[in-house]
């Protein structure tokens, strides 16, 4: 290789040429051709050298050792970065990994760039929501669910955790900002715990996501006659998972989710950030009346108030209907007059002796006339004679989870 020859580094030949060509020009003056063939291998080399030897990212330990010998620091001053003698033990041995709460320590006061503790190029750590504690989320009860993987240490990793689930779920906006809001119109219950029902929620949204539905959502394709026609599945043996089957179809989630303690929660009506309408049921009462009537309420909600575009979300603690005291709000009594017309239409209520002659038999008779599970019209006369030790035989107990297991 010589100067009149400079050609591009393909083959190990071509680089080894390269170096004897760069040590017999070391000596070259500056401003001379030999000087800018020199400048032009050296280039030359060090990108097939970042190419075909790249060197490995730093290990994290590694990097914490160096600063700490740099500092000469000892492991004792680790304890206020990694929380005990014991941790910083593990961690320096390689037994405990680094959570983002140790490396944001470990950078903001070892000046450790987070890509080398991160152990990826050009990474930044993600900014700290100033409203959230990672802490207070229920980990144990979710890894009990087997949303979340269980093991040691989850209040330590509770960050990295719930940022994979929201993550999952659609990211931090996946949820309207003003779910959490306390709202004593609607139908919340005081005792709720808000970022229980927020780990529901983004559960939720990320079972959704991770569901490919058969059809599209189309706005507006909820009426009442789509809801009969729907509540007429009840009649059949596997009435529960056939409305699964019959909403995906028309590219609605339906999502049985168990409830986390202290949620307090029936059912909800969220949105994807598509638009697609996701509903979730709890089954906390494992009745066929109680999944009929809970479904049709959140569909009502689809329905009539998460029109395209309106950043809403709708959950319910349907309990709550039933205590004196606690004024329904507006879109809660549209929701439920719309199920219960779906359920059993208005006229034909009316017309009905059943809440005057509630006999097994008046319920049967009413129920083969609509075509409905006997369930449906056992609960509606239990709430209407608000006497809940009446047909207790006929409102399907224990006839629902066993569906969606």
């Amino acid at each position: 290789m010589n100067s009149t020859a400079i050609r591009p580094i393909r083959t190990r030949a071509d680089y080894e040429a390269a170096l004897l060509r760069i040590d017999s020009l070391m000596d070259a003056e500056a401003g001379t051709p030999e000087a800018d063939e020199l400048e032009v291998l050296a280039t030359l080399v060090e990108l097939y050298e970042k190419k075909h030897f790249p060197i490995g990212w730093p290990d994290p330990i590694e990097a914490i050792r160096f600063r700490m010998e740099q500092a000469g620091l000892s492991a004792r001053d680790l304890i206020p970065l990694l929380g005990s003698r014991a941790k910083v033990s593990e961690v320096l041995s390689g037994k405990r990994s680094l959570t983002l709460q140790m490396i944001r320590a470990l950078h903001e006061h070892l000046g450790i760039p987070a890509e080398v503790l991160l152990r990826q190029p050009g990474a930044s750590l993600p900014e700290m929501p100033l409203d959230l504690d990672w802490s207070r989320f229920p980990l144990t009860a979710m890894a009990k669910l087997g949303w979340i993987e269980p093991g040691r240490n989850l209040k330590e990793r509770a960050e990295e955790i719930i940022r994979d689930l929201i993550q999952r779920a659609g990211g931090p906006e996946a949820l309207p900002e003003g779910l959490y809001r306390k709202n004593d119109g609607a139908r919340q219950n005081a005792k709720m715990d808000a970022y229980a029902l927020k780990a529901w929620c983004y559960q939720l949204l990320a079972e959704a996501k991770a569901t490919v539905l058969p059809s599209a959502y189309r706005q507006g394709s909820i009426t009442q006659e789509f809801g009969r026609n729907l509540v007429r599945l009840s009649s059949l043996r596997e009435g529960p998972r056939l409305a699964k089957e019959f909403l995906a179809n028309y590219g609605i989630h339906l999502i049985y989710l168990p409830h986390l303690p202290r949620t307090h929660l029936d059912g909800a009506a969220l949105k994807l950030s598509d638009g697609t309408p996701a509903i979730g049921l709890t089954l906390r009462y494992d009745r066929l009346d109680n999944f009929w009537f809970c479904l049709c309420h959140e569909l009502a909600h689809v329905a009539l108030h998460m029109q395209k575009g309106m950043d809403e979300a709708f959950f319910d603690d349907l309990s709550l209907g039933d205590v004196e005291g606690i004024e329904t709000d507006v879109k809660e009594a549209e929701a439920d007059q719309w199920a219960q017309d779906v359920l059993i239409p208005a006229e034909v209520w009316a017309a009905s002796m059943v809440k005057e002659n509630a006999t097994p038999a008046a319920v049967v008779e009413l129920a083969h006339e609509l075509g409905i599970h006997p369930a449906i019209v056992a609960g509606r006369v239990r709430k209407e004679l608000h006497n809940y030790r009446l047909l207790t035989h006929y409102v399907g107990n224990g006839e629902v989870r066993k569906f969606f297991a």
